[in-house]
């Protein structure tokens, strides 16, 4: 006959449960107590599911395996590659069972271990795997009080410590057992997940509002750029000529027939091809390797290049470019990546060099190039499916508007006035989103400390309801 197991009294629970003072982390209100997590939450790892077991699509005898790839700040999400395990091998205790059950990423990479989540609704009854674990807090615990703390850096830098491993990290149960966590009154707990809530709310408000303005900035880019092509930035001079009576360059064959134009401009500007008035460079090398190299990994979406490279690896052809000649990555022209550059050097295969010898009449193709309308152009005119390109032929038969000469300087100037103004703008706007991160963070800072304003020192101990908990145990 076995021994029945000796029952522990409440000095000995509370002495398992609480924190040492030595090992708090920080200091919290007089009435809050450190508890160790597995003193007030069920911790339930997830399990492995055979080959044979999991399924790619969602039926009504399946339910979605939860894996870390699910857990993103905060909220689990829908992935494109979910899986799905048979409801009959489901252990009752891997289903999750209510919106504050909590589930943390417990094997993985540096960018997902760690990562906690609440239930929402749409995901009670499913599982989770192997690589998953689950926290259910004690029903005497406020949920949202228990998963806000998950989001914390406090507990961010705890778990970093404690997770293991190089490449892929793992945290085990005892770890999230053993995890010290600030344990208020409950209804302190309840004021400040409700004042959290009301917060976040707000920056959220505020993130929506500059998303908003973000989405904006490609509308106002491109709007800005048809009113320069269009000869309406109030910088076009009637009086002066036409560049079709000052140039001895441009002949009929150039001109865009009136029918094909693609739409009205000044009377002194002309529609010519792109080839009449722009050079497409051929001149190929094979680098010696102290060449300067532009890839199309180097062009930047929208215009620009963003880094460069010595050519000393690269063992064929490419083509060669000078100082103030327009680069154009003609493979998957919607990618829209274009730049002029400020120096000599080589470029890949797959980049058009076009070249004039005008500064201004240069920058104003690089210009015209980032115009939606000459990304439709280029995407329509491209030939392949997984790997398109436009052809150099269809880029020098691309229509352009040309304006005078004296015009060119005038569109360039404004152009780059307002472009860099709305570039300030979006620096602006990612700063202060920037600084939305940072007050979320630091308002659970402050909750997890007892400094939101809320706490009530005539509250009642909260070992008192750690008591209560133990003894439901």
């Amino acid at each position: 006959m076995s021994k029945k197991k000796k029952q522990k009294s409440m000095e000995e629970l509370l002495e398992e449960a609480l924190v040492p003072e030595e090992e708090q982390p920080y200091p919290v209100p007089e009435n809050w107590v450190w508890v160790n997590c597995g003193a007030i939450a069920e911790i339930v790892r997830g399990v492995s599911y055979k080959k044979d077991q999991v399924e790619q699509f969602k039926n009504a005898n399946t339910s979605l395996v939860i894996r870390g790839g699910n857990i993103q700040e905060g909220k689990l999400v829908n992935q494109d590659d979910n899986v799905y395990v048979k409801n009959d091998i489901i252990n009752e205790n891997q289903r999750l069972q209510e919106k504050d059950v909590l589930l943390v990423s417990s094997t993985g990479s540096n960018k997902v271990i760690g990562k906690a989540a609440s239930v929402t609704p749409e995901f009670v009854n499913e599982s989770f795997g192997a690589f998953v674990t689950l926290l259910r807090p004690d029903k005497k615990i406020n949920g949202d009080y228990f998963g806000f703390y998950f989001q914390s850096s406090s507990y961010k830098s705890v778990i970093s410590n404690l997770a293991k491993g190089s490449n892929i990290k793992n945290i085990k149960k005892e770890h999230l057992q053993n995890l010290s966590f600030p344990l208020p009154p409950l209804n302190e707990q309840k004021r400040i997940a409700e004042k959290v809530e009301r917060l976040f709310a707000k920056i959220d408000e505020a993130k929506r509002l500059i998303e908003e303005v973000k989405e904006s900035f490609e509308f106002r880019r491109a709007a800005i750029l048809d009113k320069a092509f269009k000869g309406q930035l109030g910088t076009n001079d009637p009086n002066e000529k036409s560049m079709l009576e000052t140039s001895n360059e441009i002949k009929e064959k150039d001109l865009i027939p009136k029918e094909e134009q693609p739409y009205e401009v000044p009377e002194n500007w002309v529609w010519v091809k792109t080839g009449a008035i722009f050079e497409q460079i051929k001149e190929q090398v094979l680098p010696v390797g102290n060449e300067t190299y532009v890839g199309l990994e180097h062009l930047i979406k929208g215009g620009g290049i963003s880094h460069t490279e010595l050519a000393k690896d690269i063992k064929s052809k490419k083509v060669v470019f000078k100082k103030g000649d327009v680069l154009y990555g003609k493979l998957r022209p919607y990618l829209n990546k274009h730049a002029v550059v400020d120096f000599d050097g080589v470029a890949s295969t797959d980049i058009l060099v076009f070249r004039t010898e005008h500064k201004y009449l240069n920058q104003l193709l690089d210009y015209y190039l980032g115009l939606p309308s000459t990304i439709d152009y280029a995407v329509s005119n491209s030939n392949g499916i997984n790997l398109p390109r436009v052809s150099p032929k269809k880029m020098n038969d691309l229509p352009f508007p040309l304006p005078p000469k004296n015009e060119w300087k005038r569109i360039v100037k404004i152009l780059d006035k307002m472009l860099n103004n709305l570039i300030e703008e979006q620096t602006l706007i990612e700063q202060l989103e920037a600084e939305l991160a940072s007050l979320k963070n630091s308002i659970l800072y402050k909750a997890f400390r007892g400094e939101l304003g809320t706490n009530d020192p005539n509250d009642e101990h909260a070992i008192e309801l750690l008591k209560e908990v133990l003894k439901s145990k």
